[in-house]
């Protein structure tokens, strides 16, 4: 199938993707047949039948442009032989196809017992003590990123846009307020339960989009706010305070940290909001609590 025949000015369809999906598989020789799509909010992905390769293209412009970091973090844990998704062997990667921005992995055969919070807690210990960050690593700036989604939101109301602009000026302007307790470094950036994966070996860590050099209360917030917002029945926040040493919903600049997370977690999906209409209704639902204030309503994971 010929690349020419994608056309994305209407977004990332599930017809483009599968039209992206057969392109980049003819250029690196696998079989696209039988592909599953496993997610697409921000990023789809899709695990192949035929190889044990997951092929990740990138759902909006902040995604695109974040691809070569993600590459970069993804070869510099590799090197530290961190449990982390490897990158495609042989490959120059990113993958430029038709104006998207494509990544091939290694998949991770999910065996192992499902991760819990004393797990990941675990992983980011050792993330927190790496040498040496990967070149030209950004510094933490996650405002920037909500902005850029509300820069290209599909079927955002004109009233809900304003919003959402508002919120970042004033969640920005907290940030600038807060005085952080731990080390600045390395930080993974979107640290919960669904970025790892129970492997042959031992959990691993996955999803290096947010990955800059940042506050470390920032990881310990995504397990936290968690398990007030999203309908969990495992209380993985407190396996994670109690391995990592730090329960974070103690420190008085947690309430910023949380609107933080709720923010990115409301306006993640806004490129692909019409493309893929099935998380409309849980979007609907965390955007009307969210306006509302209200702390209790509880959330869905994004089907």
């Amino acid at each position: 199938m010929s690349i020419a025949t994608v056309d994305t000015s209407g977004g990332l369809t599930h017809d483009n993707l599968r039209t992206l999906l057969a392109a980049v598989c003819a250029a690196t020789g696998l079989d696209p047949g039988g592909a599953e799509l496993i997610k697409f909010t921000n990023n789809a992905v899709f695990r192949l039948r035929g190889a044990p390769v997951v092929v990740r293209i990138a759902g909006s412009t902040a995604a695109r442009e974040r691809a070569a970091t993600v590459v970069g973090v993804a070869r510099w844990l590799a090197g530290h032989d961190f449990p982390a998704v490897r990158l495609l062997a042989g490959l120059e990667q990113p993958i430029s196809l038709h104006g998207q921005v494509i990544t091939l992995w290694e998949r991770v055969p999910e065996t192992g017992p499902r991760p819990d919070g004393a797990d990941l807690a675990v992983l980011l210990k050792r993330l927190h003590r790496l040498p040496g960050p990967p070149p030209d690593l950004p510094e933490w700036r996650p405002i920037n990123e909500v902005r850029q989604r509300l820069a290209e939101p599909e079927d955002l109301a004109t009233g809900d846009h304003a919003f959402l602009l508002d919120q970042c000026d004033q969640v920005e302007k907290e940030l600038a307020g807060l005085r952080f307790r731990l080390p600045r470094g390395v930080i993974h950036g979107d640290a919960f339960l669904g970025n790892v994966i129970p492997g042959t070996r031992g959990p691993v860590l996955c999803d290096f989009d947010g990955t800059t050099i940042g506050p470390r209360e920032w990881d310990l917030t995504p397990v936290a706010v968690g398990r007030l917002r999203l309908d969990y029945t495992t209380d993985d926040h407190a396996m994670l305070a109690r391995r990592y040493g730090v329960d974070i919903t103690e420190w008085d600049g947690f309430p910023v940290l949380r609107r933080l997370r709720e923010l990115k977690l409301v306006t993640s999906v806004l490129p692909i909001l019409r493309s893929n209409p099935g998380i409309r209704p849980q979007w609907e639902h965390r955007m009307r609590t969210f306006k509302a204030g209200d702390l209790t309503a509880r959330w869905q994971p994004y089907r």
